[in-house]
């Protein structure tokens, strides 16, 4: 494989090319950033709070509001502090119930769950095209402008980047993250002046503020920063950059510490007692044995705590769904699932395609593929070991990459004297294009062709799936059928009636007839001691699939199985 320095010829050629009539050249990328924000407002429009949406909500309004950051503090704030920014007013409440395990439960949302949704959901598909903003700059740089407007076709219609830029949730502003912090450090390798070394500092903050899952990706940055240079490394410590990485890692301090604005944590830790006082939420006391007595000031003490309880819930495990089976510890094989079935078939194909082109010689990358490369890796094997499996949003920061990769089929196309491939790529993009809009708006739950939407609660469930946004969907079936009677078993943290549904709860062990819905992953039995408690249903009818997440069934009166019912 060769592993030339800065960008590829195509990128050099295209470049050196004057400014002139540059805007014209741009009409093409922002016509697909608005073709991916029109699917994001559409997605918006029609897709109730998923499971996880209020918690964030609640989260960023209690920080905003109260100066504090306690209720699950098992995310850091800044996709919470944003979120929320536009409706930080007091005419914006989520009434909620929290039981002893944290689950929440909303009873209401003022003014109405539009007003709420539309404005906090909007500011992430502003990160979702900022993201793809970025894409096209790294493509246009290592390959070439044409492979960037292709790069960003595939990204305009992806279910992933759609749906997870599309909800209140930290998933998006994770995989953004990683992905500037990736871009920003080969920037900084081309030119590592002062001023870009503050950039990356302030883009490692940023790292470190939208998930907790990020503080490895933050010392694989530094341990680059310590040992690049603009050709090749430096292998000898006294030729290491540490001013350069100790500013970096300065900065970004600072900038997490402005996330939880500028509080001071006080632990303390005396006869086998540690005590971590924060700024407007009770102490944490803990039975520990310290060798050594402290008593230390931190800065932002609450992330501390969040790494804490993350590691804790990895500890316990998740109950995660996969091919019929239900464990809290995970599968090595899951994710590879989930890329198989979850990511299109086309990207996979030109990912594929370009790799294999590296491998024999016929593609040059750029020697920052060597760079790149780790992040999407490392995001990769932490998935893989990790014991939370519950939906490809894990493994969404590995995605930009591939489209990247993906990118490098078209550049390689284009250089060839017959036109045939050029058309047979441009053939895909309307492919994949058609394959997303198979499920819009309903972009979260998005398998592909293979997978039958009746059946795809079969494979996995949760987030990848059904994430308790079907309410709306629900709520126009039920009224094209005001003479019927509804039970409902739902999955998700608000409760039914808060967007105006009337059907009757159906609770596990229940029976019922008239009209059944079912949530796809209340089906699974994922969350439930007994998995097959709503299965019964699968003996009758299935009359209609409804946001392709919930699931009509036609049960005739008094014909409901006695028994727990079957697979």
């Amino acid at each position: 494989m060769s592993l030339p320095c800065g960008p590829s010829v195509g990128a050099e050629e295209e470049l050196r090319r004057p400014a002139a009539g540059s805007w014209k050249r741009a009409l093409l990328p922002a016509a697909l950033l608005v073709i991916y924000i029109a699917q994001c407002a559409w997605f918006v429009r029609t897709q109730s709070l998923t499971f996880d949406e209020p918690l964030h909500i609640v989260s960023g309004l209690e920080a905003w509001r109260q100066n504090r950051f306690l209720r699950w503090n098992d995310h850091p704030p800044l996709g919470r502090l944003l979120f929320t920014l536009p409706i930080v007013g007091p005419r914006f409440q989520l009434n909620v119930n929290q039981d002893e395990n944290f689950s929440i439960e909303v009873n209401s949302i003022l003014p109405s769950p539009e007003a709420v949704t539309w404005r906090a959901r909007a500011v992430n598909v502003i990160l979702g095209a900022a993201l793809g903003i970025l894409l096209w700059c790294a493509a246009r740089r290592l390959w070439s402008e044409s492979a960037a407007a292709f790069a960003l076709a595939l990204f305009a219609f992806s279910p992933a980047l759609i749906a997870h830029f599309s909800v209140v949730g930290t998933d998006g502003i994770g995989a953004l993250s990683i992905f500037a912090t990736a871009w920003q450090l080969v920037r900084w390798r081309r030119n590592p002046s002062r001023a870009q070394t503050v950039l990356l500092g302030a883009v490692l903050g940023v790292l470190l503020l939208s998930k907790f899952y990020t503080p490895p990706f933050f010392g694989l940055t530094l341990a680059f920063v310590l040992v690049l240079k603009s050709r090749g490394s430096r292998a000898l410590p006294r030729h290491c950059n540490w001013k350069a990485a100790g500013l970096a890692a300065v900065v970004a301090i600072v900038v997490v510490w402005a996330g939880y604005f500028f509080h001071m944590s006080h632990v303390t830790a005396k006869d086998g007692t540690l005590t971590a006082t924060y700024p407007n939420r009770p102490p944490l006391v803990k039975r520990m044995a310290t060798p050594l007595p402290l008593n230390l000031w931190v800065p932002a003490g609450e992330y501390i705590d969040g790494l804490r309880q993350v590691k804790f819930h990895n500890h316990l495990g998740h109950a995660a769904y996969f091919l019929g089976r239900v464990s809290t510890r995970g599968w090595k094989s899951y994710y590879a699932a989930v890329i198989l079935l979850k990511w299109p078939s086309v990207v996979l194909l030109l990912a594929v395609f370009a790799a294999i082109l590296c491998i024999v010689g016929r593609l040059k990358l750029a020697a920052d593929w060597a760079v790149l490369g780790v992040y999407p890796a490392l995001a990769l094997g932490m998935a893989i070991v990790s014991h939370i499996q519950i939906g490809e949003r894990h493994i969404l920061p590995a995605y930009p990459f591939a489209l990247l990769l993906a990118a490098g089929g078209w550049e390689f196309a284009r250089r060839q004297r017959r036109k045939v491939l050029p058309g047979l790529l441009l053939l895909a993009l309307a492919a994949n294009a058609a394959d997303a809009l198979r499920f819009a708006p309903d972009y979260l739950s998005y398998f592909n062709v293979f997978v039958s939407p009746a059946r795809s609660w079969r494979l996995l469930s949760d987030s990848n799936l059904d994430w308790g946004q079907g309410l709306l969907a629900l709520r126009e079936y039920e009224q094209k059928h005001l003479g019927e009677t509804f039970h409902l078993a739902y999955f998700g943290s608000v409760r039914p009636e808060v967007y105006g549904i009337r059907a009757l709860p159906l609770l596990p062990g229940e029976r019922a007839s008239g009209t059944v819905v079912v949530s796809a992953t209340q089906l699974s039995g994922q969350l439930r001691p007994d998995p097959q408690a709503y299965r019964w249903v699968l003996r009758y009818p299935l009359k209609a699939v409804l946001g392709h997440s919930l699931l009509v069934f036609d049960v005739p009166a008094g014909q409901g199985p006695p028994g727990s019912g079957t697979n």
